[in-house]
């Protein structure tokens, strides 16, 4: 198909399918210059810097993907320590263990600043590190886990394996396992001796700063971060806030399960839209917005290359070809393994980005019925579809009837087998018998009229 010749809406749908690599992958400049700007600024001596990375958000995939780079710029500036200033209620499992394993395998000692609450994973995170100073006020601890409603979770391996792993990160700082244990399992009894208290069934242990310090779960109370490091003795250090780039930020926010969903709806259901009722380009345009907004966040987020975009715009590709190019199903089903790959590729969840998925399709399946419905003379089936009348008031000119030949005589100028033509009243007509043979010049008479077609039987 010749580009002059492509129809109109088709062609804005290929350029944009060729701009979503891009869309992808611009941003990730923005995370490269903020990362070569705030590299420059730090001090490249060993010992002479202290960075001080902020954990003040949900835990998941996005600060994990913020934090590996944040301990990663941290060790090539030589940092003398790493403050992490928390502020958290806590988040997924799976990435507050891995943030747990970046603290763990860094060559920067850690120290914890709760700012005001580390609660649940943010607790974990914080027995991570080396040291814990607490502003007044703050608290640690309820790591109990809970669902995404906020229901407690009594699965014995997952409360087991989340217990344990509470109680390693106490025991491998010095901290009493005991009393790890007892801020993430609500079915035990634990005694605090420091504090004189029991903690019974139903409850588990949140300590408050004072608390803290007195069971040697902090080390120190400090007002503020300033505070906290002229303590540690590092007030002399050159101080780098290493925060979030703006790209990291968009990632953050459209990585989130309820936006992440609401992303592919708007992707689906514009592409078919645009597909099955041409000649918007809006719907289009939001489509691809949407799924580049989608692999960007992930791929801020470090869970995906560019290949996993490119999969996608292949995959849209050989729908559309199957539109114009038959090729019994053959090239949908590729393009819509392609679709699925590339987006279940993308994410770092599989389970829960192929929930998402199902919903999506579902929701979108919806809106293109409605939006098919309200422009349904523009549907892209109207292509396969004859909706003209072919009558005289549109300027065509119907065929004569032969009624008025009804019972009518003629002859047979040639032979009729079955059909041939017959002289009646000085007219030639074509007429058929009913499936006997007439020899020319016999007499006949029309016994029949259907439409056009006139039926003969011979005159004996």
């Amino acid at each position: 198909m010749a580009i002059h010749h492509m129809k109109p809406w088709l062609l804005r749908l290929l350029l944009l399918l060729l701009l979503l690599p891009m869309i992808v992958g611009l941003p990730a400049l923005t995370v490269a210059a903020a990362s070569t700007s705030q590299q420059a600024s730090a001090p490249a001596s060993h010992g002479t810097a202290v960075f001080v990375v902020p954990v003040k958000q949900t835990i998941e995939s996005g600060l994990q993907s913020f934090l590996e780079r944040a301990y990663a710029e941290a060790e090539k500036a030589k940092a003398e320590k790493i403050i992490l200033v928390v502020d958290t209620l806590g988040g997924k499992i799976i990435n507050a263990d891995e943030i747990g394993g970046i603290i763990r395998s860094s060559k920067i000692p850690t120290v914890a600043y709760v700012e005001n609450r580390a609660i649940s994973a943010g607790a974990y995170i914080s027995l991570n590190a080396e040291q814990i100073i607490m502003h007044p006020g703050s608290t640690i601890g309820a790591a109990a886990v809970v669902d995404g409603s906020g229901t407690l979770i009594d699965d014995p391996k997952i409360v087991s394996a989340w217990v344990a792993a509470m109680r390693s990160a106490a025991e491998s700082n010095g901290r009493d396992p005991e009393i790890a244990m007892k801020m993430a399992d609500p079915f035990s009894e634990v005694k605090i001796e420091g504090l004189n208290k029991t903690f019974t069934k139903g409850q588990v242990v949140t300590l408050s700063a004072e608390e803290a310090v007195k069971v040697g779960y902090a080390e120190h109370i400090a007002n503020s971060v300033e505070s906290a490091v002229k303590w540690l003795g590092l007030d002399e250090r050159t101080i780098i806030e290493f925060n979030p780039s703006l790209a990291e930020k968009v990632a953050r926010f459209v990585t989130a399960p309820g936006l992440s969903t609401l992303l592919l709806i708007l992707g689906i259901a514009g592409i078919a839209i645009e597909l099955f009722v041409p000649g918007f380009g809006i719907p289009g345009f939001i489509g691809l917005l949407s799924f580049g907004l989608y692999f960007f966040g992930h791929y801020i987020a470090g869970f995906a290359g560019l290949e996993t975009a490119l999969l996608f715009v292949v995959g849209i590709g050989l729908l559309i070809v199957e539109l114009f190019v038959p090729s019994f199903g053959i090239l949908g089903m590729l393009g819509i393994a392609s679709l699925v790959g590339g987006i279940v590729m993308v994410s770092y969840d599989t389970g829960a980005t192929l929930g998402s998925l199902v919903i999506a399709v579902i929701a979108a399946a919806a809106v293109v019925a409605v939006f098919s419905y309200i422009f349904k003379k523009r549907g892209i089936w109207n292509k396969f579809i004859l909706r003209e009348s072919l009558t005289s008031e549109e300027g065509f000119i119907p065929a004569e009837s032969k009624i008025l030949l009804q019972g009518l005589e003629g002859i047979a100028l040639t032979p009729l087998r079955p059909s041939g033509t017959v002289d009646i009243a000085g007219e030639r007509v074509d007429v058929v018998t009913s499936g006997e043979f007439i020899t020319a010049g016999k007499r006949v008479k029309v016994v029949k009229v259907d439409g056009t077609r006139v039926i003969v039987s011979e005159v004996v």
